[in-house]
């Protein structure tokens, strides 16, 4: 197990923003996950589960407590006809390009996804139509207590970018267990191709990022809301609106955390009063108590307490 004191956030985020937390501890197996978990909690301090931090904003001031990172840990694969089971830590793009070479068709959406298989089960994330929660089956977790619970597809809440893992902060996603189909390789290489070239054609990947900002509402596009009311290219500090794709807070000059905060609000804010309508965040938040009223954003969760922890 890898401990770091005082570890900056930011070296563990896609968006490259952060301030230390007291101690990021790195588990290297579903054992070492339990026993950082038990001691996590018995401090009595924050703590929180995070995997490769590619939809996570943090606040610059850091952390207290504990941050325990699955994303480069806990990476094994097993692939046994059509049955896909991966660890949390294992990368999307990784698991949709061994499902290719086994020929399995079902995650070409992931090819360009930049996060982890935990990550994903937790954001329910998807692209092009798709999510993975339509290729599970089971999910394996770690429940409050240390113990090893079992949860087929139906018991997980599912629905667009939300989950009961989400909500909950009593399980943190180990391992999953996904069904997929039987195709052409080359058709699967050629969609996961197709997908790839789409996101690097139409999404800001040369700037640091978490992704999309904004869920999108029923019937509507959070990207065209964004330009209709003419944000892009927006700026607050070293943060903009990406000129690329509106629905991107890019980090073009060593932004913060507090520059994301007030990009995030000024568009809220114009979109409400051009459209009547609330955008609602995708991505969440670790740290500083009371960042709901102070950006009227009450979807960017902020967690501060014992028994509120994340698992991205």
């Amino acid at each position: 197990m890898k401990v770091k004191k005082n570890e900056p956030m930011r070296n563990h985020t896609t968006w490259r923003i952060g301030g230390p937390v007291d101690l990021l501890v790195q588990p290297e197996s579903v054992e070492e996950l339990q026993q950082a978990l038990q001691q996590a909690r018995a401090s009595g301090q924050p703590y929180y589960v995070i995997g490769g931090g590619s939809n996570l904003l943090v606040a610059d001031e850091g952390l207290p407590g504990t941050v325990i990172q699955l994303g480069g840990c806990l990476c094994g694969l097993q692939i046994n006809g059509t049955r896909v089971i991966a660890e949390a830590g294992v990368p999307l793009p990784l698991l949709a390009r061994k499902a290719a070479e086994q020929n399995l068709s079902g995650l070409e959406f992931a090819a360009g996804i930049p996060g982890t298989v935990g990550g994903a089960v937790v954001m329910n994330a998807g692209a092009y139509s798709s999510q993975i929660s339509n290729v599970i089956r089971q999910v394996v977790c770690c429940d409050k207590n240390g113990e090893m619970v079992t949860l087929d597809v139906s018991d997980c809440q599912f629905s667009y970018r939300n989950s009961r893992f989400k909500r909950n902060s009593d399980y943190t996603v180990v391992s999953v267990t996904m069904e997929l189909t039987l195709g052409e390789q080359q058709e699967i290489l050629d969609r996961m191709q197709h997908n790839t070239s789409l996101r690097k054609e139409k999404q800001p990947v040369e700037y640091p990022s978490a992704g999309s900002i904004f869920k999108n509402p029923p019937g509507d596009a959070a990207g065209r809301l964004v330009e209709l009311v003419g944000a892009k290219g927006w700026r607050q500090g070293g943060a903009m609106v990406s000129e690329k794709h509106s629905n991107f807070i890019v980090n073009v000059d060593s932004a913060t955390c507090t520059d994301v905060l007030q990009l995030i609000a000024r568009v809220k804010q114009e979109v409400r009063e051009k459209t009547g309508i609330i955008l609602e965040e995708e991505i969440l938040f670790l740290g500083r108590e009371n960042l709901e009223s102070a950006v009227d954003s009450p979807s960017i969760l902020c967690y501060n307490k014992i028994d509120k922890n994340i698992k991205l």
